[in-house]
């Protein structure tokens, strides 16, 4: 489908007919904040495969990083009804490039950097517990309490500054690291000791909500049926080939004039 072509939703059959009110259960959220942080000076944690390296090195840069893990947990605020702390820890993979001696090429390794925050925000009030069905067992038992669901939309970070300085005191893990993130690294964390220590001043952006399990009545006009075919070919992947337009744009950057034409 070419690019410009976009799918109009009301094109379906019967999507004009009104037929009936249903209801349905979603997740309506009743509080969410966007929030941008600029965290100064996170320190990154090495495993000891490359802490060596980081004491060998007289400089840093900042290549890329990313999100690979949140953990989220929300409590009721004391003496403020239908409000929640959300506590955030951040899990992000920092990768750097150090250089240990004038005009060799720089070494790259990764580490671990982790992040805490915390939020407060409205989730209103409720306690049920949810009993439903499942295939995989004859009752699933699904608790909910007085607390509402946690939600987190975030971007990669944007590295703003690294430095490298002298290890001080008290350069132990702020938390224990979760095993989706350790599996992604060679060597041991625990056992890492150094005299150097790098830090990374990051850029984050997150979006937080707290939402609850409602039933809400929406107009029903038809069921979702699809009234395109699909198309298949059987076509010779050369002659396919040949009908993709060449990439001009891939090989002439646009200049400043014309990104600015296309916002």
């Amino acid at each position: 489908m070419p690019n410009n072509q976009r799918v109009n939703p009301m094109s379906a059959v019967g999507a004009n007919m009104f037929k009936e009110a249903v209801c349905i259960n979603a997740d309506r959220i009743y509080d969410s904040s966007s929030v941008k942080d600029c965290v100064r000076d996170l320190r990154v944690y090495f495993t000891d495969h490359d802490q060596p390296l980081v004491d060998q090195a007289v400089s840093v840069k900042c290549k890329g990083v990313e999100v690979v893990n949140v953990h989220l947990s929300v409590e009721e605020v004391p003496f403020n009804k239908g409000f929640y702390s959300v506590d955030m820890t951040f899990f992000f993979i920092v990768t750097l490039a150090l250089v240990d001696t004038p005009l060799c090429d720089p070494k790259t390794v990764r580490g671990v950097a982790v992040h805490q925050k915390k939020v407060i925000l409205y989730g209103s009030e409720g306690n049920v517990k949810t009993f439903a069905s499942n295939q995989n067992s004859a009752n699933t038992l699904r608790h909910d309490t007085n607390t509402p669901k946690a939600m987190l939309q975030v971007v990669d970070p944007i590295c703003l500054s690294a430095k490298i300085s002298e290890c001080n005191a008290g350069c132990d893990l702020v938390c224990e690291l979760p095993a989706s993130v350790c599996c992604r690294f060679n060597g041991d964390f625990g056992s890492a000791s150094g005299c150097k220590g790098v830090f990374v001043t990051l850029g984050l952006f997150t979006i937080v909500q707290l939402q609850r399990m409602v039933q809400i009545m929406i107009p029903a006009y038809d069921f979702c049926i699809p009234d395109k075919e699909c198309q298949t070919t059987t076509e010779d992947p050369c002659a396919l080939f040949q009908k993709i337009q060449f990439p001009t744009d891939e090989f002439f950057p646009p200049k400043l004039t014309q990104m600015n034409n296309t916002k």
